[in-house]
């Protein structure tokens, strides 16, 4: 995946994001809008480590194209 395309995702997905907090803070929300905004966030989460880690790698000289996804346990216990 390039970075143009991590860059549009992640913006579609922080549009999604807000359009369900929106609904959470209005109180209107149901379980299934919840699950999903649980389920942006770690995409977002997942896209981010991504980007850095292309960005990591070809700051280093090496392919980012060879940048994995990493999975949602690894990416939800960093430290920050």
């Amino acid at each position: 995946m390039e970075d143009t395309t991590i860059h549009v995702t992640i913006e579609q997905l922080v549009d999604e994001e807000h359009k369900l907090w929106e609904r959470e803070a209005a109180g209107i929300a149901g379980e299934s809008e919840r699950r999903r905004l649980q389920e942006v966030q770690v995409s977002l989460d997942q896209c981010w480590d991504l980007l850095r880690q292309r960005r990591a790698r070809r700051d280093a000289g090496q392919d980012p194209d060879t940048a994995n996804e990493r999975s949602e346990e690894v990416v939800e216990r960093y430290q920050q």
